[in-house]
């Protein structure tokens, strides 16, 4: 049992806030996401004698996607006051960006946060690979065991991702195809 645990923590418990964001992106709130990273911690430590050596990340992932779609089913979507505040108190990582001036620091954070209701906005295929691919690093065939589609579904769900993101943005921006090259 101790050998069990330590591999676990050697092995998982890097991933742990990588788990956690990506469920903040699966869920609405900051709090349903805390609740589905943990309980996908707690099924990874008791399937943990399961895992064959492939992936790891990728592994947790998947629980933390099946987590959040059995929470989905259990659950009705109603209207909570601690989303707002949920919402209020999370950190974007544009944030935390230096910059040379407040006023510089203030579009960054700004740019960050359309950022976010973009990503939010968009279909949770589309963003589920999106995230994946592009926050957290995840292969291609890595993102096809997460998500339980063929390699070419994530290809091109990630593509459509990319397009939509990128008209949205420069619908709200107002620019051209130039600016974001």
């Amino acid at each position: 049992m101790i050998d069990k645990r330590q591999r676990f923590e050697q092995l998982v418990l890097p991933h742990l806030d990588a788990a956690y964001n990506f469920a903040r992106w699966l869920c609405d709130s900051t709090t349903d996401a805390e609740d589905i990273a943990q309980e996908a911690l707690l099924l990874a430590f008791r399937g943990f004698d399961e895992w064959r050596g492939d992936g790891i990340k990728a592994w947790l992932f998947t629980i933390v996607r099946n987590c959040h779609h059995s929470a989905a089913r259990r659950t009705v979507p109603k209207s909570r006051v601690t989303d707002a505040i949920d919402e209020a108190a999370t950190v974007t990582p544009g944030a935390l960006v230096s910059a040379d001036s407040p006023e510089l620091a203030a579009i960054a954070a700004e740019q960050t946060r359309a950022l976010d209701a973009i990503l939010r906005d968009l279909p949770s295929d589309f963003r589920a690979v999106l995230v994946l691919r592009e926050m957290e690093g995840l292969s291609y065939r890595e993102i096809a065991a997460v998500v339980g589609v063929p390699i070419g579904t994530v290809m091109s769900r990630l593509a459509r991702a990319r397009e939509a993101l990128k008209c949205r943005w420069l619908q709200i921006r107002g620019g051209t195809d130039r600016e974001l090259s």
